[in-house]
């Protein structure tokens, strides 16, 4: 199983701040953090995301069909993250909404263009 999820950014101030308030939604706090990278998680034992600047020095770049999804408790919570991502600048990639099998899903990408979405099964 995953243990952790890392994304590239070239703009560590403005996607820390982004993702200390998704993340927060969801109830990840900090949990390590140096210079070139943070990690979020909910505990220990629970998978993690973080962003780091790129360990070769050149630009982040994005994953072409490379998604991170997170896990939300229910359906307002999915509509309240992916609303707030798009306040905080990210891009609408798919509204919330019910997807088929009892998904319920919205997608957006974050400030350097990660494809993300936020679901539960409903």
């Amino acid at each position: 199983m995953i243990g952790y999820t890392t994304i590239g950014t070239n703009d560590f101030a403005r996607s820390a701040s982004f993702y200390d308030t998704i993340l927060g939604m969801l109830g990840a706090v900090r949990m390590m953090e140096e210079d070139d990278f943070i990690v979020w998680g909910t505990d220990e034992n629970s998978p993690a995301f973080s962003i780091h600047l790129p360990a070769d020095g050149n630009p982040a770049t994005i994953g072409n069909g490379v998604m991170v999804a997170l896990k939300a408790k229910n359906t307002e919570q999915v509509a309240a993250v992916h609303a707030k991502a798009l306040e905080l600048g990210s891009s609408n990639e798919g509204k919330p909404g019910p997807r088929g099998h009892g998904f319920y899903v919205g997608y957006f990408r974050d400030l350097d263009g990660n494809k993300l979405n936020i679901h539960c099964m409903a």
